[in-house]
């Protein structure tokens, strides 16, 4: 056994370390990662992949678990039986993983995962009475119970409604590729010759997979061999399926909506096989170890976490957690205010947060709260959004451990009242860096990120009602609001093509802590105090808290709307700025009804809105 082995024809996996299993003829190669004193979780493959398929989720569970990953016979480096025909039977393959399991992990169950025909062979795994007590947990994804499977075609059949035909007829044009995989010597054909080299292209292309040397070589000769897994066993389940195929370990359930070869429909009903049921969605396609492997860890780390400690796995119900579950959300200016309300808010949806703030205690705080609320994980992440250098580092930072942003919330923003030509540059060069470099910053460096990944996201750019109300006492901070709103606008329109969908979101008069570390041009100290307070009793008793705007940022990610002003005064103003813009011009020549300081002699100053 090497202390570093190189896997399937060539792909490293680091820290990896090599074992051969032999049984019933065949020899399976097995490799492992991380200590094997915690608890084991077994990672099956699918169809036509070997176990490379698992190499980012294996990465990123081998810190938390004792991770093991077979070639299952015939593909990868395990041998194939001969002859080839009745050489995959489930039967056949229990008996591989059994064999796994009493090498890699005697005496203790193991939590089992399997996307595709792993997902399949999981099911048999979990149902079959020979294994059980071998299984503390499964987790399944893209692939059902072929016995579960033949029952849901039975029933639909028995009471053939137009509804029960429209998922029979949907399903059987979903799964087009099996009646081919039962033909003889076709599918080999196809996958020695130009299916097999163009497979990766194809993946690429339909799945948005990234090009990081997967699928292996391997490929062809593991597809031809895999074929036998569809005509060894899918025939005889589905016309015979067993009716003891009940689950004898919790099982979670990961659903991809976008999955073009499985139907949602055909989990319908899972319940009454399994003892204890945790259902996932995720807006993804069919390959999701290798297009969403951060969310893929987090819900088999959470899981696994929950059945280890005897405890119920949390509920994946609420206001907007089918959506968040395990999504990686990043706030800026999340120790206080709005950012830090839309933090928490992520964490009651089940998000992962990342609280980024120049306020590294108060990001802590936030990230604390979080865990407490429900987010899986989070993290306080202090930086300064004005400094594209740092700003650079944290996206390298963040991607390297948390994994690539789902959710990016550009929050942090600073307050600057007093009329233009009191308005130093050095006050315009702080307003504008931070509430609009800052934003800028963020959306270059995570946006890039998740084009760079190509499975969507959504950028959230909190910008403000001040962003089409024009005031004389706000020249600077609205300007820079301004352009928050016209960059998100652009951008919206620029990566719309990728999936990645961008807000605007702006609010009215929110009470925040803003309006007492805002800054008022023009002033001197004391005069400024006084207008810092007088402004923040004002906010307070309009009383509009910033958890509605982080209910109202949530909102705006589920349903991608473009501009939302938030607040009744908002709303109000985002109308008559299409309407009536005269009537808003003239209204901003009037003196603000805050007070504060005008143009010498006399000065009035207004503060900014959230």
């Amino acid at each position: 056994m090497s202390d570093e082995g190189r896997t399937a024809d060539g792909m490293l996996l680091a820290g990896a370390r090599e074992r051969r299993v032999r049984t019933d003829g065949v020899e399976l190669c097995v490799a492992e990662l991380g200590d094997p004193e915690r608890p084991t979780v077994v990672l099956v493959h699918g169809y036509p992949d070997c176990k490379e398929v698992w190499s980012e989720v294996a990465r990123r569970l081998a810190g938390r678990f004792h991770v093991v990953l077979y070639d299952v016979r015939g593909h990868g480096r395990s041998t194939a039986p001969r002859p080839l025909r009745g050489g995959f039977t489930l039967e056949k393959l229990t008996d591989d993983f059994l064999a796994v399991a009493d090498t890699v992990s005697p005496g203790r169950p193991v939590h089992l995962v399997g996307h595709d025909w792993g997902s399949v062979q999981g099911w048999e795994f979990v149902t079959a009475g020979r294994a059980e007590g071998r299984i503390a947990s499964f987790t399944s994804m893209s692939g059902p119970s072929l016995d579960h499977f033949g029952h849901w075609i039975k029933r639909r059949l028995r009471r053939p409604t137009p509804r029960a035909a429209a998922q029979l007829l949907g399903q059987g044009a979903k799964s087009w590729y099996v009646y081919l995989l039962h033909t003889p010597v076709l599918p080999e054909l196809a996958w020695r010759g130009p299916l097999g080299r163009r497979w990766p292209a194809i993946l690429r292309r339909t799945e948005r997979l990234p090009s990081d040397g997967y699928p292996t070589p391997s490929l062809p000769t593991d597809a031809a061999h895999g074929a036998w897994l569809y005509r060894d066993n899918v025939r005889a389940r589905l016309s015979h399926p067993r009716e003891d195929a009940y689950a004898h370990a919790p099982v979670q359930l990961i659903t991809p909506l976008e999955d073009a070869f499985l139907s949602e429909r055909l989990y319908d009903g899972l319940e009454s096989w399994v003892p204890r049921l945790v259902r996932r969605t995720i807006p993804a396609k069919h390959w999701v170890p290798r297009t969403r492997p951060d969310q893929v860890a987090a819900w088999i780390t959470e899981f696994v976490t929950s059945v280890e400690g005897g405890r119920p796995a949390p509920d994946a119900t609420g206001p907007h957690t089918e959506r968040f579950a395990g999504r990686l959300v990043l706030v800026t200016g999340a120790a206080s205010g709005i950012g830090r309300a839309t933090a928490l808010a992520f964490a009651q949806a089940r998000a992962r947060v990342v609280a980024v703030d120049r306020d590294a205690k108060g990001a802590a705080r936030t990230a604390e709260s979080a865990r407490l609320l429900g987010a899986p994980e989070a993290w306080a992440e202090p930086a300064d959004v004005s400094d594209g250098e740092a700003m650079e580092k944290l996206a390298e930072k963040v991607a390297a451990e948390y994994g690539v942003v789902d959710v990016l919330v550009n929050n942090a923003g600073v307050g600057l009242a007093g009329a233009f030509l009191d308005t130093t540059p050095e006050d315009w060069k702080r307003v504008l860096d931070v509430n609009l470099w800052g934003v800028i910053h963020g959306c270059r460096v995570f946006g890039g990120q998740m084009a760079e990944r190509n499975q969507g996201g959504h950028i959230v750019n909190v910008a403000s009602a001040a962003a089409y109300l024009p005031s004389k006492a706000l020249p600077a901070y609205s300007t820079s609001k301004a352009a928050v709103l016209m960059l998100s606008e652009c951008l919206r329109a620029e990566l719309a093509g990728q999936g990645i969908g961008v807000s605007a979101v702006c609010p009215g008069f929110v009470d925040t802590n803003i309006t007492s570390t805002a800054r008022f041009a023009g002033v001197g100290p004391a005069e400024e105090d006084r207008l810092r307070k007088r402004t923040a009793r004002l906010y307070g008793r309009r009383n509009y808290p910033p958890e509605k705007v982080a209910d109202a940022i949530l909102r705006a990610v589920v349903r991608n709307r473009a501009v939302v002003p938030v607040t009744p005064e908002a709303r109000v103003g985002r109308f008559l700025s299409h309407l009536t813009p005269r009537t808003l011009r003239a209204v901003a020549r009037l003196d603000p009804p805050l007070g504060g300081a005008r143009r010498r002699p006399h000065r009035s100053t207004g503060a900014g809105t959230g």
